[in-house]
């Protein structure tokens, strides 16, 4: 762990938290104008097999996890770190904290999804160990 987060805690986060989390993942460039980030919050910290995890610099939260599964796969969304703290280390420790999260629920694969045009991040996760799914994600607004 960098010196830089050992003073850093991570804990899920509660509905308090969701304008700082929310603001971190604009600033981190995750959000988009047709998925109102602060509902995927609500519903991420009300749900019984979800969570937001958040990594706190004492009361500072410099970095975000959402997790999720469906009892075969586990997610990730949302990582997202301060940018006075990329490159320290701490995008790690919040996947391993993920990673844990989705372990502890005894759910055996974990996945994420990367825009295709985001070359750093792909790089980022593909250190990590994940690679390449071959598959096409599709997807349908409902409501």
């Amino acid at each position: 762990m960098s010196e830089r987060n050992a003073a850093v805690t991570i804990r899920p986060l509660g509905l308090e938290q969701s304008a700082a989390a929310t603001r971190l993942w604009e600033e981190a460039g995750l959000t988009r104008p047709w998925n109102p980030p602060a509902e995927d919050f609500a519903r991420a910290v009300s749900g019984e097999t979800s969570a937001v995890l958040g990594a706190f610099d004492g009361d500072e939260l410099v970095g975000t996890a959402m997790v999720g599964h469906d009892g075969h796969r586990g997610w990730i969304y949302y990582l997202a770190v301060a940018e006075t703290r990329r490159g320290s280390g701490l995008g790690r420790q919040l996947n391993d904290a993920a990673e844990e999260w989705i372990r502890e629920r005894d759910v055996p694969k974990v996945q994420l999804m990367v825009r295709s045009t985001n070359a750093g991040v792909v790089d980022f996760y593909e250190r990590l160990g994940y690679e390449d799914g071959e598959v096409v994600v599709l997807g349908k607004w409902v409501r």
